[in-house]
């Protein structure tokens, strides 16, 4: 009776992992606008955490946000980024996702 439970667990366990993936598998990537400094945005930032946050939080943050953003990412959780990719980021998102 015990194996019987145990592979029923398993069983159960495989199709919801397989039923996770399935639903993932529908979602789109987000796509940034096209412009100057994407590749930095796309390499650097998406290394970390999903490109949604970008739309997401542009209806909130002024350039002045998106900079204090950037330096956040870099000073509070550590992105390696250096301060000539933080400036094409920056622009990047104050001129496509700024207030």
């Amino acid at each position: 009776m015990r194996n019987g439970t145990m592979r029923s667990l398993i069983i159960a366990g495989i199709m919801t992992a397989l039923m996770a993936i399935s639903a993932g598998a529908d979602e789109k990537p987000v796509q940034l606008k096209q412009a100057p400094g994407l590749d930095k945005v796309e390499g650097n930032c998406g290394g970390c955490h999903s490109l949604d946050y970008v739309p997401m939080n542009s209806p909130f943050l002024s350039p002045a946000g998106w900079d204090a953003e950037v330096t956040k990412m870099i000073n509070a959780f550590g992105a390696p980024i250096d301060q000539a990719d933080a400036k094409i980021i920056a622009d990047y998102l104050k001129s496509n996702y700024g207030m």
